[in-house]
Order: C-alpha cells, then sequence, then structure tokens
C-alpha cells in the first residue's frame, strides 16, 4: 500500500542517468519535490507520461519544485532513454537493491518487478503532501499534477 499523505518520505540515494548519487535529503529545507514512480523506460505509457511532463516542465520550475522519476531501470537505460526523449529532470535508477526505494514508499509490485505508476509532492519539510497512484496500464494525466501542485505549493503573487 503506498504511503499516506501527511506522512515524512523516506529518504533515499539513487543514482541519476549520469551516475550522480541524488538524495531526498538534499532538498529538505531547500524545495518540494515531486516523485514519479513509473514502470519501465522506453515502454508506450511511461514515455507518453514523462514526455507530458517534460512538455510541461515549466509547471513545476515556476513552482520551485523539483520533478524526479524512479525507476527499476538501470542508469544506463535511464540515461538512453533521457537523451531519446529529451527529458530534462533527472532519472533515478531504482535497480540495486531491486525496487527497494519503490518498496519503502509502497508502490512496487512484486508480481511484476517494478513499480507502480505513482506520484508523491513533498514539501520542504520532508512531509508527503499530494499523492496518486493509477491503476496498472491507466496514464496519470497533468491535470492531476496541476492540482496536486495547487493543493501545495503556494500561490505565486
Amino acid at each position: 500500500m503506498a504511503l499516506e499523505n501527511d506522512t515524512r518520505a523516506p529518504d533515499f540515494e539513487l543514482p541519476n542517468q549520469f551516475g550522480e548519487h541524488v538524495r531526498l535529503h538534499d532538498y529538505i529545507g531547500k524545495k518540494p519535490v515531486t516523485l514519479v514512480f513509473f514502470p519501465l523506460a522506453f515502454s508506450s505509457t511511461c514515455t507518453s507520461e514523462l514526455c507530458d511532463l517534460r512538455d510541461n516542465l515549466a509547471m513545476f520550475k515556476q513552482n520551485g519544485v523539483e520533478l524526479i522519476g524512479i525507476s527499476v531501470d538501470s542508469k544506463a537505460t535511464l540515461r538512453a532513454f533521457a537523451e531519446a526523449e529529451g527529458y530534462d529532470f533527472p532519472l533515478l535508477a531504482d535497480f540495486w537493491p531491486h525496487g527497494s526505494v519503490s518498496k519503502e514508499y509502497g508502490v512496487f509490485v512484486p508480481e511484476k518487478g517494478y513499480a507502480n505508476r505513482a506520484t508523491f509532492i513533498i514539501d520542504t519539510n520532508g512531509i508527503i503532501r499530494a499523492s496518486f497512484v493509477t491503476a496498472p496500464g491507466e496514464a496519470r494525466s497533468i491535470a492531476e499534477y496541476r492540482a496536486a501542485l495547487d493543493s501545495v505549493v503556494p500561490a505565486r503573487v
């Protein structure tokens, strides 16, 4: 079962598509983070979803929110995926131990060996303030992201 809103987000450290280590803790006190768990790079639904995020990246940047994708793929696969699709946000490899971060967030699907499509918006204090999970095979919509960001990020004047 996915972690609930208003709970502390588990800290983690994973390599991004360039092999650089990224820790959730590094964002605490600095900026909110949107974690986007997705099943597999290069699959049709995941590619479509992440392309939608790429095309709407300004929505996150304008609100000072760091967008981070996470899958069980290797960092090499994620680098090829990001380069092929022009993703300008970090993709983290939850490769080994296999799916450990996905498991901590309660979104790993053991019978499939990958994470479900799940999104967690974490505030600057490290608390999950909004989240949503879609049914298998169902893409998340940009409207869901917009509504979640609006509920978490104070309106800018």
